[in-house]
């Protein structure tokens, strides 16, 4: 029996949540990862999956065993690679992780270059707009905004982006130039306005300013707003704001083709909070694989050298 390859069989199985696409990721016959499944849990003496017609979920002692299983196959990967030499080809499996908008307008291209540079690797991309954690959800490198907790992880930082206040110039010129409400000069003045908010970051009803205290210092100070359009995701909000419903307040990153084109201008700069940090992080080992410390280098690469980000 190669305890390795169940192993890698019960990893995929749990990451995946599901047989059928565990087979896919490791190119086996559904029956094969069956048996794995069945031998590896006959051999440890626990049931590691509970099974439904739908699902697959780890078991309280097949978590613990996933997050062993993990750590020795990446051990024997950073083994074979010290072996083989520094120089070795990147290859194996990578999941990686962004925001969604982040993750489709700046990952993905780095994500196609690093397929195309090695043909020995895959990647899994998850995009998603919460906070994941890149230990229990198997996830080998992702990408952060924002001032990253204290953690085990390995943070690399790569650029930084702004917390900007926009609106449709059509929207500016008729809400405001036009009527009693003119354009706004401090934050407070929004509460007269039309305002779209996206409840996919964390603070759809607070938003949060930078404004002079003594005419010197920075305070923060935050302005409970009321929305008119409350909306779960970033594209919705830009697209109700480019049809000039009103003012929204998102990452510069998510409307930059928006505010280069000039379908959306940018607002009360001069009261934005600090920029906010991007950063790749990864989980910290004894040492990375050589396909993650690639990846890591060209994503640092095509991310540095956007300038949106920087």
């Amino acid at each position: 029996m190669d305890r390795l390859h169940l192993m890698s069989v019960y990893v995929a199985v749990a990451e995946e949540q599901g047989f059928a696409a565990a087979a896919r990721r490791l190119h086996l016959s559904p029956p094969a990862v069956t048996r794995a499944i069945a031998a590896l849990e006959e051999h440890v003496k626990v049931k590691l999956l509970n099974r439904t017609t739908r699902h697959v979920r780890t078991t309280e002692a097949g978590q613990r065993y996933l997050d062993d299983a993990r750590r020795i196959l990446a051990d024997a990967d950073a083994a074979d690679e010290a072996a083989a030499g520094i120089n070795t080809e990147p290859r194996g499996h990578l999941t990686i992780t962004a925001p969604v908008l982040f993750g489709r307008t700046f990952v993905m291209p780095g994500i196609v270059k690093y397929l195309e540079q090695y043909p020995e690797t895959d990647i899994a991309a998850q995009f998603m707009d919460r906070n994941v954690n890149l230990l229990e959800e198997g996830i080998d490198v992702g990408i952060r905004i924002g001032e990253l907790p204290d953690s085990s992880m390995r943070a690399l930082r790569v650029g930084s982006v702004r917390l900007v206040l926009c609106a449709s110039p059509k929207y500016l010129q008729q809400h405001c130039l036009n009527h009693q409400h003119g354009l706004p000069q401090k934050p407070e003045e929004l509460l007269s306005h039309t305002i779209i908010a996206s409840s996919a970051g964390n603070s759809a009803m607070g938003w949060r300013f930078n404004v002079l205290k003594n005419s010197k210092a920075q305070k923060e100070k935050t302005l409970r707003i009321k929305p008119r359009l409350t909306t779960t995701t970033n594209d919705s909000a830009i697209d109700a704001a480019v049809r000039g419903f009103g003012i929204t307040r998102l990452l510069s990153y998510q409307v930059a083709p928006q505010l280069a084109s000039g379908e959306l201008e940018i607002i009360l700069s001069e009261y934005e909070p600090t920029p906010r940090p991007i950063h790749i992080v990864h989980r910290e080992g004894r040492y990375t694989s050589t396909r993650v410390r690639a990846f890591i280098d060209l994503m640092a690469k095509e991310l540095r050298s956007n300038p949106s980000l920087n």
